[in-house]
């Protein structure tokens, strides 16, 4: 049985909880012109099935939960249904493409099918197209989305073959089976997590120290998720999005992080800081220091591995809205990423979800079911920075020139922000709910200016970044 993993089937579990919420991710690749047909896009991506096992498999869930949920081959596979078309109306701006992925992305994807969608659209200006690749969270983070691009488009303008493709769906497995496969690895477990204890018993030193910075990691996430001041940026979202995004060369952002002396994740995250700090202030609201706490995913997987899954824990780093001056604003997020590392929250993390594996799964999904029914009031927003592909890609034989990032927003996170870098230019897409940040379009604008103001200001003295 192909399982998904704890933290897959918590992506499942908070869209459930909230019935507003819709956890695909997503991107957008803009490529020049003109648009290939139906059939050249079908083949193409027919033609790259093989190499992406999950996009013919949906989701089993067990009963009573007596394990974690089953990847299984879907009988009906109807590529069609997965593959969408349309087009923007004249002129095709900006403008027009953030409202159109704001809807596309306001829906959920159905849970009796395999959890994808990819969108063709057309009408974009100087004859450029896109496709929009909406997955759910369940399947794939942020640089799954790297692997992803890999598979599905060539790095040279001539197009790659179709992949031999040999596919029969393979039994699902009935519900009995299902079930006694679960209370099969229900009964090895306490076996298993004997071997995981013996493994720290081999390295007595190691396993206090972990367990010492695990209780480290542990302290400063309790305190992290300590309600923060109420704003009017989050709250009870609605079902409708809007999306939008600005660009900067990425060649700024790297500048401003030498020139403080800083990483380029500090000068993204004081910039979010600086656009919020306008916007709350636009607001008549006080850009207080504990009320914009932001979730901020961390990829742990290992150097290599590409493997199609979630392989993510999370800061919860509080933004210094209070902050007036741009360059103090990234000295205090500076020392504050650091402190958050040194508290070891991300092998915290890491550390909670291996327990979480060698748990019984009932127990877990108890544990995160009773934790979404109480509305949370700790964190604001979600900020995600992913280095796109390295290199030039090509669709079709047409060359991407630009990828625009999606994230999605639940819980009472109102605004979402990701950005993303691919040919050397950096794409900050905002997510907002419908109804209650008519402000979207202009926050993205508001985080360029933050970086731009952060390159023309003096640097601090080396003292006051650490």
């Amino acid at each position: 049985m192909d399982y998904l993993s704890p933290l897959d089937a918590a992506f499942l579990d908070a869209e459930d909880g909230d019935p507003h919420a819709s956890l695909a991710i997503a991107s957008i690749a803009v490529a020049d012109g003109p648009a290939p047909s139906a059939a050249a896009f079908t083949a193409a991506v027919r033609g790259r099935l093989p190499l992406v096992p999950r996009y013919r498999q949906k989701v089993r869930r067990l009963p009573l939960n007596l394990g974690l949920p089953v990847w299984v081959d879907d009988p009906g596979f109807d590529l069609d249904f997965h593959l969408r078309r349309t087009a923007l109306a004249a002129p095709g701006d900006d403008a027009a493409l953030g409202r159109l992925i704001g809807r596309i992305m306001s829906h959920r994807l159905d849970r009796e099918r395999p959890l994808w969608e990819y969108w063709l659209i057309e009408g974009l200006p100087e004859g450029r197209w896109a496709v929009l690749s909406k997955v759910h969270h369940c399947m794939v983070d942020g640089m799954t989305g790297n692997e992803l691009y890999r598979i599905m488009c060539d790095p040279t303008p001539e197009p790659r073959p179709p992949v031999p493709d040999h596919w029969h769906p393979s039994p699902d497995g009935d519900r009995a089976g299902l079930t006694l496969d679960a209370l099969r690895r229900l009964a090895a477990l306490p076996f298993e997590q004997l071997r995981w204890i013996a493994r720290g018993v081999r390295d007595p030193a190691a396993t206090v120290r972990r367990a010492r910075d695990t209780w480290q990691g542990v302290r400063a996430l309790a305190e992290a998720i300590t309600p923060g001041r109420p704003t009017s940026l989050s709250g009870p979202l609605g079902l409708p999005r809007r999306y939008a995004f600005a660009r900067i060369p990425f060649i700024e952002i790297r500048s401003a992080a030498r020139r403080h002396k800083v990483t380029v994740n500090d000068v993204y995250l004081a910039a979010v800081a600086g656009a919020f700090r306008r916007l709350m202030l636009d607001r008549d609201e006080e850009p207080a220091a504990d009320a914009i706490r932001t979730l901020v995913p961390v990829n742990v997987r290992p150097d290599g591995d590409t493997t199609i899954a979630n392989r993510i824990v999370s800061l919860l780093v509080q933004l210094p809205v209070e902050v007036a001056d741009p360059v103090e604003r990234l000295a205090v997020v500076h020392r504050r990423i650091a402190e958050l590392r040194g508290s070891h929250e991300i092998e915290t993390g890491a550390a909670l979800l291996e327990l979480a594996d060698h748990e019984p799964f009932a127990a877990v999904a108890l544990g995160v079911r009773t934790a979404l029914r109480l509305p949370q009031r700790a964190i604001v927003t979600v900020t995600t920075n992913v280095p796109g592909p390295p290199g030039q890609l090509y669709l079709l034989g047409h060359p991407i020139r630009e990828i625009l990032p999606y994230v999605p927003i639940a819980e009472r996170m109102r605004i979402g922000v990701s950005v993303l870098t691919y040919g050397g230019q950096a794409a900050i897409g905002v997510t907002a709910d419908f109804a209650s940040v008519p402000e979207a379009g202009t926050f993205p604008a508001g985080i360029v200016a933050e970086i731009r103001a952060l390159t023309a200001r003096p640097t601090r003295p080396t003292a006051d970044l650490v």
